[in-house]
């Protein structure tokens, strides 16, 4: 019996329009087909091994568990996964990967021979609609099928495959040098057979796509091969029809083990899409950054009064929450939410993010677009009159709306950029009336959101919460990093949002109550918040220590670089969905201003 690996243990292949997560010990436990947002083909990461997988690897006896590989590593630098056995018999390698698509989304698995002569299974349980759908199984013209509804998977490969218990086997061997492919692909049903796969081209293909994308990095810093293995994740979480990003190819790892805060990430927040676009920019992706560009005006269109917090990834607004009832959750975490509710929530920090998104591409030379600047024109209409009130911020809380001061901020810099822009000359708009109103949310900000007698901002106007947003304060440059409001609110944060091995918690959780964002149970030290210290202390010239806590936030990756939303201190793990944009983003991020400030002395 399978039960699904650590979260760490998973490795991430994809073509850009979905993912797959294969497992150490060789088993695919997460595939949605034909996107990101598409309902899982294996969802055996969230329930059972009757909920579907795939696994490849040396043959075991029936009841026992199947071995991790020994080794792993991506080609390279590349999508490409090799993962590698050694059996009594011998070596076996299993290579994966999916092709950037060009028809039909495609999962190839090549298994290689390296020494002595192995016994190989391949084991395929597909279960459409999330595990629910058993599909009707069948052979056409020499090709495994498999039906339900609108979907069908094809499976081809030169070896001999045989059905029991609703299950595809194959058995067979290989020899040193010697290769066998399997590929599965998705079409329609009521459309043709899609094209016999040609794996061996395949590979070749993919590997070149990867190594000529990322010869475009003009990073050459240090920890290169950390900030180049986080924009490849990038790359992969972005749509490529649209240019849309996810925020992670996963729903509903908890991130809290066993608890209810489970949520679906398989879609485009315009705050985690916004900050991806400014790490492309800084390392060379002018490409990628158009892109989002142009899928934010095709989402937005003619109604920028109603701008969502996230949309499809080809810019649907309707994001349904469910529950699959059948699913019994990743560890028993329960509920597995597809749809996420929070698109209807008000989060006046994004209206920051996008204009700040914008501006960045502006100021570096994207090309201009005259309904870009007028989009930004009319957001910034909305936020002079709306700017004052309460909304859910940007950890999108469930509990009551409030005037959270990180969501304030980032108003103050959406006004900020847009007068840059007014000053720069590139549109026209009421350049005095502006400067006023930044004013005043500034000093809004500073008077209701700073607590003096512990000189540090607070969650929310009023409150004594502390919260790790606050940290982006002199980032956006609200306050010079050497204000002491600004020095009182890091070293704040770090007495009482930090966990004993100095990670930081987004803010304080209540347990078995509903605290402030209306949940109950806790969470793990947010990735991202402990990169943003990393980056106030190398701000506030604290340079040996933030360079310090960055090693340490680098050494929590996985052996193939990748990271989750959270770190559990507790039980030393991941949480949380995986891999995650609003991870590796930050950390792309620290390591450019670490290396800017000489943090590294020569390198």
């Amino acid at each position: 019996m399978h039960v699904a690996g650590r979260i760490e243990d998973y490795a991430l292949i994809g073509d850009m329009q979905t993912a797959a997560l294969v497992c150490r010990d060789g088993m695919v436990d997460w595939l949605c087909l034909p996107r990101f947002d598409s309902p899982a083909v294996f969802a055996g990461l969230l329930g059972t091994e009757e909920h579907g997988f795939w696994r490849m690897g040396p043959a075991h006896s029936e009841g026992t568990r199947p071995l991790p590989a020994d080794r792993r590593r991506y080609r390279g630098d590349s999508l490409v996964l090799e993962s590698e056995w050694d059996t009594p018999q011998g070596t076996v390698r299993v290579i994966d990967f999916m092709p950037p698509r060009d028809g039909a989304p495609q999962l190839i698995r090549i298994v290689e021979g390296v020494s002595g002569t192995v016994p190989v299974r391949s084991e395929l349980r597909m279960r459409f609609a999330y595990g629910w759908v058993v599909p009707w199984v069948h052979k056409v013209d020499g090709r495994t099928v498999a039906v339900a509804g609108p979907d069908s998977v094809w499976l081809d490969t030169t070896a001999q495959t045989y059905g029991e218990e609703l299950t595809t086997y194959s058995d067979f061997t290989v020899a040193p040098g010697e290769r066998i492919a399997f590929t599965i692909s998705w079409q329609p049903s009521h459309h043709q057979p899609p094209a016999l796969a040609e794996p061996e081209n395949a590979l070749v293909a993919t590997e070149d796509f990867w190594r000529e994308w990322v010869e475009h990095c003009t990073y050459h810093g240090p920890y290169r091969d950390a900030v180049v293995r986080s924009l490849i994740t990038l790359k992969a979480l972005t749509y490529a029809p649209t240019g849309g990003i996810v925020a992670a190819p996963t729903t509903s790892l908890p991130e809290d083990l066993g608890g209810s805060r489970n949520w679906d990430y398989r879609f485009t927040w315009l705050r985690d899409a916004a900050i991806t676009l400014s790490s492309l920019l800084r390392t060379g992706y002018r490409e990628e950054a158009r892109a989002w560009r142009e899928w934010l005006l095709r989402a937005v269109a003619g109604d920028p009064e109603n701008l969502q917090i996230m949309y499809g990834i080809a810019g649907e607004r309707e994001l349904g929450e469910n529950e699959l009832s059948w699913l019994p959750g990743y560890e028993n975490s329960r509920p597995v939410r597809v749809g996420n509710g929070a698109a209807g929530q008000v989060q006046l920090d994004v209206y920051g993010e996008v204009i700040e998104a914008l501006h960045l591409a502006h100021m570096t030379g994207l090309a201009r677009n005259d309904y870009a600047s007028l989009l930004q024109l009319k957001l910034i209409d909305w936020v002079e009159n709306h700017w004052h009130e309460p909304d859910e911020g940007i950890w999108e809380v469930r509990g009551p709306r409030r005037h959270f001061v990180h969501s304030k901020v980032m108003t103050w810099v959406a006004v900020d950029r847009t007068i840059k822009l007014i000053e720069a000359g590139d549109v026209e708009g009421p350049l005095e009336r502006w400067k006023e109103l930044r004013e005043r949310i500034h000093r809004d900000v500073c008077e209701k959101g700073y607590d003096k007698e512990r000189n540090t901002f607070t969650q929310s106007y009023g409150s004594q919460e502390l919260d790790a947003s606050l940290l982006l304060i002199p980032q956006m440059g609200f306050l010079p990093p050497d204000d002491k409001r600004v020095i009182g609110t890091i070293e704040a944060i770090q007495r009482e949002l930090s966990t004993e091995d100095g990670f930081i918690l987004r803010y304080p959780t209540s347990g078995d109550e509903a605290g402030v964002d209306g949940l109950e149970g806790d969470e793990g030290a947010f990735l991202a918040c402990s990169f943003w210290m990393a980056d106030d202390l190398a701000m506030i010239g604290r340079v040996a220590e933030a360079r310090s806590l960055f090693e340490r936030l680098l050494s929590l990756r996985n052996d193939l670089g990748l990271l989750a939303e959270e770190w559990d201190s507790a039980n030393q793990r991941q949480v949380g969905n995986f891999p995650q944009a609003f991870s590796h983003v930050p950390l792309i991020d620290t390591a450019l201003r670490l290396t800017a400030s000489g943090a590294y002395g020569g390198g």
